[in-house]
């Protein structure tokens, strides 16, 4: 089962020509998951040629404009297209209130199902077959949200040698039995998945933290991440500054990902103040400490991979 995710805008605060504000869309099979909605998003997902009327979820972060303004479009987008699924939006208290006034203002046609659900407490935000996604809150200046996407284990790896031994011949019933099923062979001997599998492996884990200050329960967190998308908004000589405003410098984020042994970090939300090449600092900064670190890029598409 595929797994990528997809930068559609790595900026904050405001656009730039080639860096539109923060997004992140995780495809999962064919199913689409939108991580923030900033100014931009349309047109990366349409230079990407991505299916929006397959998105499923909307999580937002935090109500602040360069996090939510891409959202109005998107919702009246999705009324060109034939859509017979609900559009969750998840977010933090007030993200109801935006999605009611905008709707509102703009008199938008909206021609499916909206369902809006505030959270303001840590726990599952949203759950679907083999995976969920936790929702755990983060420390800025109004409230924010930090979301980690989690997938069922999945069973061991199957040793055909003991179906073998215990007389299951191969077919349907070797598949029942990957499946976790327990069956019978043709002379009626149960056989339990345990005979024949390996133990458990873990799905994979994708993680997403933008704004907040750094503080340790972050890592606890989003530990074991198999890719870390977290805000790295500016560079340590401005730790002061990045504390102040409630962010994180790209240092701070990498600290994260090494306590957290993540296996991979990508750094977002960048100040407008660093222009392309200026990243390459927040980079180096980062791999000191992190060297699994990469820059998301717009439109940078990174594949999750099993680590098995």
């Amino acid at each position: 089962m595929n797994l990528e995710a997809f930068i559609l805008g790595s900026g904050g605060m405001m656009p730039l020509p080639n860096r539109f504000l923060t997004s992140v869309l995780l495809r999962r099979e064919g199913e689409l998951f939108l991580f923030d909605c900033g100014e931009g998003t349309q047109v990366s997902l349409r230079r990407l040629n991505l299916r929006w009327k397959k998105i499923s979820v909307v999580f937002i972060s935090h109500t602040h404009a360069d996090h939510v303004t891409g959202l109005p479009g998107i919702l009246m987008l999705s009324s060109q297209v034939d859509r017979d699924d609900p559009l969750y939006i998840i977010g933090p208290p007030r993200i109801a209130e935006y999605v009611e006034s905008s709707r509102r203002v703009l008199d938008m046609f909206i021609n499916y199902e909206i369902v809006v659900r505030e959270i303001d407490a840590p726990g599952v935000a949203y759950q679907g077959a083999g995976f969920r996604v936790r929702a755990f809150p983060l420390r800025h200046t109004k409230p924010c949200m930090g979301y980690v996407l989690e997938e069922d284990p999945r069973p061991g790896e199957f040793h055909p040698e003991q179906a073998d031994a215990l007389g299951v011949p191969r077919g349907p019933l070797w598949s029942r039995l990957q499946a976790g099923e327990p069956v019978l062979t043709p002379e009626g001997v149960e056989v339990r998945p345990e005979q024949v599998l390996g133990r458990p492996r873990p799905g994979r884990k994708f993680s997403f933290v933008t704004d907040t200050l750094a503080f340790p329960e972050i890592a606890q967190e989003v530990a074991l991440s198999d890719f870390l998308v977290c805000e790295g908004m500016f560079e340590e000589a401005l730790e002061a500054s990045a504390r102040e405003k409630k962010h994180m410098t790209a240092v701070q984020a990498a600290r994260i990902a090494r306590i957290a042994r993540a296996k991979r970090l990508a750094l977002i939300h960048y100040s407008p103040r660093y222009t392309e090449a200026d990243l390459k600092q927040l980079l180096k900064e980062a791999q000191a400490l992190f060297p699994d670190t990469v820059l998301s890029r717009d439109r940078a598409v990174f594949p999750i991979e099993y680590t098995d």
